[in-house]
């Protein structure tokens, strides 16, 4: 099991004035895209941090399944966890091959079998292996190093994978590349990520859920389509940006305000949309051709249906 909760968890640094985390509970579902966000110095990294006991809780209790962390063994709790960060922490003098198998040999995986993973997490991560095997971090780009650490985050097959800041340092395009790489990764393996991020367009992008943070508190804790159409205070209504009707559109994917396909369904000649396009997308297509619905499909199979009032209601128009 790869759920997360938090039970009333507080993070007090010494000689800080006040908690970095206050109090906070919340679950992350199994195999759900959990976002942080925030402005700096709201507790995110701490909240994150303290799932993998990089930081102890002063208070409350995380469990991971049934488990309460704090009675794992740390070494045995992090095998258990990918993690990824901004300055990705590749080794320089390790080739690719050699950075994505470290955990894999940690966990004692025969030879063959660490190759073969190897391989297969390249090829996921749109790396050739027998480009990209033999290669040095040095000789790549930083979004091609990120790829490598996303990688081997996955080497050991974890159920939870951190992420903290991961793109931060990337240049814009390849950060949307990225952020579509991880949204495809994560339609196929469905693992437990949390995500931190200051970026509030990102964390719509690629959220299933987002916790919205103030002072080391959780303001909101809610779906995008959700935060957007019901701000839960004027922080969130201002953080997010959620009077711009167009950016909240633009950013906010089909599948989070779809409905899911009735008992009936069947052939309809709706015109079709993909489940990560964006609303805005789906509102041309859907004005376009005066249908009363989009069919949503997910790799060529429908999964649900699109009506222009889900849009309204997503853009605060209901």
């Amino acid at each position: 099991m790869s759920a997360i909760r938090f039970e009333n968890v507080s993070k007090q640094f010494t000689n800080a004035a006040q908690p970095a985390v206050d109090d906070v509970t919340f679950v992350v579902e199994e195999g759900s895209f959990v976002v942080l966000l925030g402005p700096s110095g709201c507790g995110k990294t701490t909240l994150l941090k303290m799932i993998n006991r990089l930081y102890e809780p002063s208070n409350g209790t995380i469990y991971l399944g049934d488990d309460n962390i704090r009675q794992m063994d740390a070494t045995q709790l992090r095998r258990q966890i990918g993690y990824v960060i901004q300055q990705i922490g590749l080794f320089p003098h390790m080739t690719v091959a050699q950075n994505v198998a470290i955990v894999p040999e940690l966990l004692q995986w025969d030879e063959e079998r660490v190759s073969a993973r190897v391989d297969e997490l390249l090829t996921l991560v749109d790396l050739p292996p027998d480009v990209y095997r033999g290669r040095y971090p040095s000789q790549m780009s930083g979004g091609q190093r990120q790829r490598v650490g996303v990688a081997r985050a996955l080497a050991g097959d974890p159920g939870v994978i951190l992420m903290d800041e991961p793109f931060g340092a990337i240049d814009a395009i390849t950060r949307t590349g990225l952020q579509s790489e991880l949204l495809r990764l994560q339609r196929k393996l469905r693992k437990t990520i949390v995500f931190v991020t200051h970026d509030v367009e990102e964390a719509l992008r690629l959220a299933d859920k987002i916790v919205i943070m103030r002072d080391g508190r959780i303001v909101q804790y809610d779906t995008p389509f959700n935060i957007l159409s019901h701000p839960a205070n004027p922080f969130v209504r201002d953080l997010i940006g959620a009077d711009d009707i167009v950016r909240q559109l633009s950013l906010i994917r089909v599948e989070s305000a779809m409905e899911p396909l009735p008992a009936d369904y069947g052939p309809n000649g709706y015109p079709t949309i993909g489940c990560d396009d964006t609303l805005r997308q789906a509102l041309s297509v859907l004005l376009g051709s005066a249908a009363p619905a989009l069919t949503v499909l997910d790799a060529e199979q429908p999964v649900g249906l699109l009506t222009l009032a889900a849009i309204q209601n997503s853009a605060g128009e209901t």
